[in-house]
């Protein structure tokens, strides 16, 4: 039988499984009832766990507890969560640190990665009563900007629902190949992904087969469950006693499903009338009314947009055309903005719900073996390095860096005989290693006790195609090594990671100036280490005193610049030093010379010779 490898798009409100067929079409796995959408929903109640239909089915039930847009929750802590726990209708704490949804019928505690494992098995028992075989592989699909926290998150879910997950790739990318982009198709193609929960924007730049991300960017809290909770918010506003009965969660979610009705409707009429009995409200909403009220958020996706082009230094005329993707691409006032936006075609042919899917299927044949034309490259979307002294960030892969990727860098000690070296891991833009994001640290052990700045240490950055970062470091003269994969429970969203961009573009001279005088200051107590070791090994034969007092004056007067805060002022201060210690070192150099020629005898005249 032949092995088969699915492709699944795990989303927020719904999620799919996919494969290419012999024939080469790609086909979308439907259920029993021939639906291919599963509700990314989960009810716990006291007869057991539903998954899909069946649990969305309870969301009006009390005593079920029913869970849904938990990818928004995926690799994030539960401090992270604030905003969600502000939103949701079901209960979030924290679980060792990491938000978690109680199960009181089972006594037990499920975290996101859980969760999405339990949509993850549904598909997978889908697809095998489908394919009447076994499926154990499969490649799943996450925003574009998810870091590497929440990548992992995603295989962990995958693992737990008993998959071998080969690949973690961009929902965007997916949508590319499902156009069949890349198969004679080059350009560069804008990808809007707007889906439940989430906004994703990617430049991809195609050719010859070989897919390279641009520039990513976008917004983990956009998507179409925030125009909802637009439309909610404004009746609420307007009805102060259907606010009072907002307080229960069954209201707040039969509101949510009307909203999400009127929002469909209206992408095809010009009003549409809202009646619930069960709360006794009634009202008009007219597809004007809609539209001012999610704008703030179309406004927030264009400066994603906005954002990715000023990375690329891309302008809209360079774009060849626009890929929409996720089911609220189908707002109509979403879809007039991209096209108002770019002027360019839009590609909406193919089901928005069902692209992203169809694409991880053809991603899932390449790597099944059956298709080799095609080679998909990803980029990194923050930089990451390690601290070094002083508390520098040494940047050792840069960020849009395409991936997979590998960076190395040798490294070496600070203090005599220092035999455990600590490697502080940290993502980020600012030149100081306390502005940045702390990732891992791990310690190097077993270096030689050699004197500062003689071990060779080689860190050594390597990502994989899904964006996991191993690091290790390797002192070379012994081989001793150690190394970390970095493997949080949670990160940053593109909120933080769009924050930290700005925040290191507004400090950039300041922290240019912070890390040249952290810099000067390393390189000038290097030096006046050096130079204070020398000056106890030698004598008034090789130093004269006079000289002797002149190289204590400077490192006097170093040590004293190095208490300011002007880092030039400090380095030219070490060039004096320099300067001055140079005919020392030239002394020191000819007396080691001279040793060394003093053991070894010259061949009498007349004497044998080998």
């Amino acid at each position: 039988m032949n092995r088969i490898v699915v492709g699944i798009d795990l989303g927020t409100t719904h999620s799919l499984v996919a494969y290419r067929r012999e024939d080469g079409q790609v086909e979308v796995v439907p259920d029993r009832q021939g639906r291919l959408l599963l509700p990314s929903v989960v009810a716990l109640s006291k007869d057991g766990v539903r998954v899909g239909w069946s649990a969305r089915e309870k969301v009006n039930d009390p005593e079920t507890t029913v869970i849904y847009a938990a990818k928004r929750l995926m690799g994030r802590s539960f401090e992270e969560t604030e905003a969600e726990r502000r939103s949701l209708t079901y209960p979030l704490v924290d679980h060792k640190g990491s938000p978690a949804v109680p199960d009181p019928f089972r006594n037990r505690f499920l975290t996101p990665p859980e969760i999405g494992a339990l949509v993850l098995r549904d598909l997978k028992n889908r697809a095998e009563e489908f394919l009447s075989q076994e499926v154990s592989e499969a490649v799943i699909t996450v925003p574009a900007y998810f870091n590497d926290a929440q990548r992992q998150a995603t295989k962990d879910a995958g693992a737990l629902a008993g998959l071998k997950v080969l690949r973690i790739i961009n929902e965007p990318t997916a949508a590319a190949l499902a156009y069949g982009l890349g198969s004679g198709k080059d350009g560069l193609f804008a990808i809007f992904d707007l889906g439940g929960g989430t906004f994703d924007f990617s430049l991809l730049d195609i050719r010859k087969g070989i897919f390279e991300v641009r520039a990513t960017n976008g917004d983990t809290h956009l998507g179409g469950e925030d125009f909802d909770r637009a439309i909610v918010a404004a009746w609420l506003e307007e009805n102060p006693k259907l606010s009072a009965l907002a307080e229960r969660s069954e209201v707040r979610d039969l509101l949510r499903k009307e909203a999400e009705r009127v929002k469909i409707a209206l992408s095809h009429k010009t009003e549409a009338e809202v009646v619930l009995p069960a709360v006794g409200f009634r009202t008009t909403l007219t597809r004007a009314r809609m539209n001012a009220l999610v704008e703030p958020y179309v406004d927030r996706a264009l400066s994603c947009v906005r954002a990715a082009l000023a990375d690329a230094g891309t302008a809209t005329s360079d774009v060849d055309g626009v890929i929409l993707v996720g089911g609220s691409t189908r707002f109509l006032r979403f879809k007039e903005a991209v096209a108002a936006f770019f002027g360019k075609p839009l590609f909406d042919s193919v089901d928005p719900d069902l692209v992203v899917a169809e694409g991880a299927a053809v991603q899932a044949d390449i790597l099944s073996g059956r298709r080799k034309d095609l080679l998909l490259l990803d980029v990194t979307p923050l930089s990451l390095g390690i601290e070094t002294i002083g508390g520098v960030t040494s940047t050792l892969i840069p960020r849009n860096t395409t991936i997979p990727a590998q960076a190395k860098e040798l490294f070496t000690t600070y203090v005599d005989g220092q035999t455990n070296v600590d490697i502080h891991v940290l993502q980020g833009e600012r030149e100081m290693a306390k502005d940045n994001r702390s990732l891992a640290r791990f310690t190097l052990s077993g270096v030689p006790p050699l004197p500062a700045g003689t071990p060779r240490i080689e860190v050594t950055f390597q990502i994989d195609a899904n964006g996991i970062l191993e690091v290790t470091a390797r002192e070379q003269t012994t081989g001793t090594m150690s190394n970390v994969v970095i493997q949080p429970s949670y990160g940053l969203d593109k909120d933080d990671v769009r924050n930290l961009l700005k925040e290191a573009f507004s400090h950039a001279q300041e922290d240019f100036a912070t890390r040249l005088l952290v810099d000067a200051k390393t390189e000038a107590q290097t030096v006046i280490n050096a130079t204070e070791r020398a000056l106890e090994r030698v004598g008034s034969d090789i130093l004269p005193d006079a000289d002797r007092v002149a190289i204590q004056n400077q490192v006097k007067l170093l040590k004293t610049t190095m208490e300011g805060t002007d880092g030039r002022k400090v380095r030219d201060e070490t060039q004096a030093l320099d300067r001055l210690t140079q005919p020392l070192a030239e002394r020191l150099m000819n007396q080691s010379l001279s040793n060394a020629l003093s053991g070894m005898a010259l061949p009498q005249e007349g004497g044998s010779h080998a």
